[in-house]
Order: C-alpha cells, then sequence, then structure tokens
C-alpha cells in the first residue's frame, strides 16, 4: 500500500514543473541596509557615478540563465533600470540541465547572449567551460568598487570566477549546502523528534511513514545533489578531507571516503532515502514533494531559505500543485550518521555569476548590470533581502527588520543563526574545485553505490583513477 501510493504521487509530481531551481525563488523588496560602513557622500558619489556611467543611446540585451526569472530576476531588471532607463534587459531561461546544451551554440554562433550565468568549476553553466566565451571584467571591477575591490567581496566570488588570471564572471550571491531542511509543522504536528544521528533519522522516516508521509525525500537521479549529499557525509566522517581530496592533498582511497561511501549507500539500505529516490530528479519532483507536504526532510542548501517568506512559499508551493498556506520550514545539521560528532559544517560556492558574452552588442551596458548586480550595495540589498543567497558584497547582510517570515516564533533564530554560520565556515567548496571528469566519475560512483552496481572500494578506486588522469 506505502509503495503503491508514493508511485501515485511520483507520477503526478513527474509531469509537475516548479519554479525553482538550484538557487532560485521570489524577493522581498530591497531595502537600504544600516551596517553599510559607506560615507553617505561616498555612496551618493558612487550612485552618481554609476547614472554618469550609463551607455549612451541605449541598448536591447539578453540575459541567459537558469535561475528562475519570474518574478525574482524581473524585480532586478525592473530595479536596475530606475538608474539605467536605456538599457532594456531581457531574460531567457533555461533549466539547469538544458543549459550548456542551449546556450553552447549561441555563443559559438556570437548571436543572442549579451549576458549569461555561470558557475564555479565544470559543472552545468560552468566558468572553466564558459569562460572563454566572456569578457575580462577586473578593470571594470576596479573602477567601480576601487583598487581595493578584492577586500570588498567574498574571496569565493573573485577566486572561482577566476580563469588565467581573468575575472571573467561577477558573482551574484554565494550558495551554501550541507543541512536539511525540515517541514517544522510536520515535526510538531506527529510529535516526531529532530534527527541528530542516524537511528533518529530512521526513527524520524518510520513515523512519517506511517502517517502516509514521506520521511526523507532526494532526487538521488539528479547527479549534483547526491554529491551535496555525500560531502555533508564525508565531512561528518573527517571534516575537510573532502575538499583536500579534490586539490589532490588527501588519496580518494583513503578509508574516509570508503567510510563515507558505505554509509551514502547505508541511506538506501536502512530506509531514510524514498522508495524510487534513484529514478526522480532533485527538481521539480523532490522540491515538489516537501513544498507541497508530502515529504517532511530535504536535502537543500541556502538558497531554499527564499521560502521562509510567506510569498515566495506560497509562490513555489502552487508551483508545486499545492493550494495549502505556507509552513514553517527551517534549517538542521545534517545527522551524525558517522557518529563522530562533527556536524554543521556546510560548503560553499558563488551560486551564480553573471559573464559579459564578448558578442555582446553594448559590452559597456552589458558590464554596468553585471556591475550593478554583483557589486552595487541597491543590487546586492536585493540579494540579500531575498534570502535567496548570501550576498558576495561584505558591507550587506539582510535587513531583519524587513524581512518578515512564515513564522517568526519557529523560524528567526535558526535561520539567522543557520546563515551567520553558513558565512563564517572556513574554506570548503563545492564544486568550484573540482573538474570535469571528476565532476562526472562522482555522479556514476555515487549511482552505482547506490544502486548496488559497484562497491564502495571500486567506487574509490575509480576516482583515484580519474583525478590522476586529469
Amino acid at each position: 500500500m506505502r509503495m503503491k501510493a508514493r508511485k501515485t504521487k511520483l507520477m503526478a509530481l513527474l509531469l509537475t514543473t516548479s519554479v525553482v531551481l538550484a538557487a532560485c525563488g521570489d524577493a522581498g523588496a530591497g531595502s537600504s541596509n544600516e551596517n553599510n560602513t559607506a560615507a553617505p557622500e561616498q555612496k551618493a558619489e558612487a550612485d552618481q557615478s554609476t547614472a554618469d556611467n550609463a551607455s549612451a543611446g541605449g541598448a536591447d540585451l539578453v540575459w541567459w540563465g537558469w535561475t528562475p526569472g519570474s518574478p525574482l530576476n524581473e524585480q532586478y531588471i525592473a530595479k536596475f533600470s530606475e538608474t539605467y532607463p536605456d538599457v532594456k534587459i531581457t531574460w531567457k531561461q533555461t533549466t539547469v540541465d538544458d543549459y550548456d546544451a542551449a546556450i553552447k551554440p549561441a555563443l559559438a554562433n556570437g548571436e543572442g547572449v549579451d549576458i549569461f550565468e555561470v558557475s564555479a568549476g565544470s559543472a552545468n553553466g560552468g566558468v572553466q567551460i564558459f569562460g572563454s566565451k566572456a569578457i575580462d571584467l577586473t578593470d571594470a571591477l576596479k573602477g567601480y568598487l576601487g583598487d581595493d575591490y578584492a577586500d570588498k567581496l567574498n574571496e569565493a566570488s573573485l577566486s572561482s570566477m577566476t580563469v588565467d588570471g581573468q575575472i571573467k564572471a561577477l558573482g551574484v550571491g554565494t550558495c551554501y549546502a550541507g543541512n536539511l531542511w525540515i517541514n517544522q509543522d510536520l515535526f510538531d504536528q506527529y510529535n516526531v523528534k529532530v534527527p541528530t544521528n542516524m537511528d533518529e533519522w530512521k526513527e524520524a522516516c518510520a513515523a512519517f511513514e506511517a502517517n502516509g508521509i514521506i520521511g526523507f525525500v532526494q532526487g538521488a537521479g539528479q547527479g549534483a545533489f547526491n554529491m551535496d549529499t555525500w560531502h555533508a557525509i564525508c565531512d561528518n566522517v573527517k571534516p575537510g578531507e573532502f575538499t583536500k581530496a579534490t586539490r589532490g592533498e588527501a588519496q580518494w582511497t583513503d578509508e574516509t571516503f570508503v567510510k563515507a561511501l558505505n554509509l551514502w549507500k547505508s541511506l538506501f539500505d536502512e530506509g531514510i532515502m524514498q522508495d524510487g529516490a534513484l529514478g526522480i530528479q532533485q527538481y521539480p519532483e523532490a522540491n515538489n514533494l516537501f513544498l507541497s507536504g508530502q515529504a517532511a526532510m530535504i536535502m537543500m542548501g541556502s538558497w531554499y531559505t527564499m521560502n521562509c517568506l510567506p510569498d515566495t512559499m506560497r509562490a513555489n508551493m502552487e508551483a508545486a500543485s499545492s493550494t495549502d498556506e505556507p509552513f514553517a520550514m527551517v534549517p538542521i545539521n545534517f545527522p551524525d550518521i558517522a557518529g563522530t560528532g562533527n556536524v554543521g559544517y556546510v560548503f560553499c560556492d558563488i551560486d551564480y555569476a553573471t559573464a559579459v558574452s564578448t558578442s555582446a552588442k553594448d559590452q559597456k551596458a552589458a558590464t554596468d548590470f553585471a556591475l550593478w548586480l554583483g557589486a552595487s550595495e541597491e543590487g546586492q540589498q536585493m540579494i540579500a533581502d531575498s534570502l535567496n543567497l548570501v550576498p558576495v558584497l561584505k558591507s550587506v547582510s539582510p535587513n531583519w527588520d524587513n524581512v518578515t517570515l512564515v513564522n517568526a516564533e519557529k523560524q528567526n533564530d535558526a535561520v539567522q543563526a543557520y546563515l551567520t554560520n553558513a558565512v563564517n565556515n572556513p574554506d570548503n567548496p563545492r564544486f568550484g574545485g573540482i573538474g570535469a571528469d571528476l565532476n562526472q566519475a562522482m555522479m556514476d560512483v555515487l549511482a552505482g553505490v547506490a544502486s548496488g552496481t559497484m562497491t564502495a572500494e571500486e567506487g574509490v578506486a575509480h576516482l583515484a583513477e580519474v583525478q590522476a588522469e586529469q
């Protein structure tokens, strides 16, 4: 009965698409930040300089990306247009999985792409893949923020977007992963203990299953999110070792990674992963199951914080075919399934960055937009207050006086602590240090171990072999 019910739900959700992708959502209203360090006269001068540098004669630009265009990116465009009224920007969206195949020929032809999103490393939209089609923004950034621009920005926003000494894109915001999100209302309704270890996680899943609710949901058919879960497990076994291995400072064949792969397999064997996990995607299927209240826990990162805002959650729930009222969701540490006590570690990358095409119709106007979104206090405040991403401009943080949560009593302390911890976490890249071949190998290994077609020992041997060949 349980399996049949689940199958029915999953099939229904396969027909439903979501407005949210890997980093996404609706925005809260932009606002001034009380913590901004720039003097009022300096900000006024910067704003005037921005206005003076607007592209003369107007421009008609196309912005490509995989993040959702309605309404968040449209709000960015509308706000930008207040300062640059002669610059028209049209948003062109694909799914994250379709992005590379769609934009590659457009960039090759040099037509129809003026601004485009890139991610860190060599994953979907990777700057290592598409950076050759982007102009160097170093001088523009220096002119905008000053010679000390590197001190004003999150280090990852520069290092992860630098290729051969050139800044190929400007980070919009960072995203963090390595934690779970839970439906606190469901936990309260069924009096289920929030899990902190493997046994409690199993017990929580069983309790929800007994009430017809999926305990934990993951779209294990989408490799990037499997990598997030395994990275979290690796940090649970031995913090920082995953990052060391990607840099060649640790061996994939070490016991740490054998143990971590076996723990990954145990999520499937012990009933934590839902039935059919390998057959669905994180977006839209797993996301829709969680937002529609059919699952109590999900593996997502800081981009999911946007769903703590009532209007954002309502819009995304509607996209998940749910007409229910928004619920209180809160972040929790990845459970200590290794029994080491190592919890609370998250890993960070630039979620996405804006690049200016070498074939842009108006490179100056396109650069103006990239600078406004990724380096201006106005643009970055919109990023911060949307709770979608963590801003890259260090002087900006969410203006909590202007942020209304679904349930402040349940969410406020947990959400603020989560974002603070994310910002203060040590160097621990998400995908930025993983080359294309190792990225694919990791996804293949995780799928193989989960399905039982590959042992943990075979998996780590394959990772070591691929890394040695890079």
